[in-house]
């Protein structure tokens, strides 16, 4: 299967098609999504009490940046969860959780202007969701 950022770092110029940023855009956004990351996970450590050590469970499927570059592309085109999961190989639960985890941290790292420019716009989803309550 296809790796979308080993693709758009061999093809820097692909970048702001498949992800709506450019590819300078997107190395600094990835490098700053990881910092607030890491700086998240430590703050929720900090408030733990732990009685078994931690590093156990599953490993994850993904890199931080391949999360990060899933998240944009759900953004950019607004594919199901079920595509993304196939495009990344993982399920579609994971691709859900993985897009559910990095939105909120990449809202407070964009900037409005550059998130709708990532995104379809707000009235679109806002539509699609009321037509698929509808439909039900």
């Amino acid at each position: 299967m296809a790796n979308i950022l080993e693709y758009i770092e061999n093809n820097p110029e692909q970048a702001q098609r498949l992800v709506g940023l450019k590819y300078d855009q997107l190395q600094q956004l990835i490098q700053n999504a990881l910092i607030t990351h890491n700086q998240k996970l430590a703050e929720a450590e900090e408030q733990k009490i732990r009685i078994i050590k931690g590093g156990g469970g599953r490993k994850v499927k993904l890199s931080m940046g391949e999360q990060i570059i899933l998240t944009l592309i759900y953004l950019r085109h607004l594919t199901t969860f079920q595509l993304l999961g196939i495009q990344f190989g993982v399920s579609e639960t994971t691709a859900n959780d993985t897009f559910n985890y990095w939105f909120p941290l990449l809202r407070e790292l964009l900037p409005s202007s550059m998130l709708e420019q990532v995104k379809k716009t707000l009235v679109t989803t806002k539509l699609l969701k009321k037509f698929s309550q509808s439909m039900n």
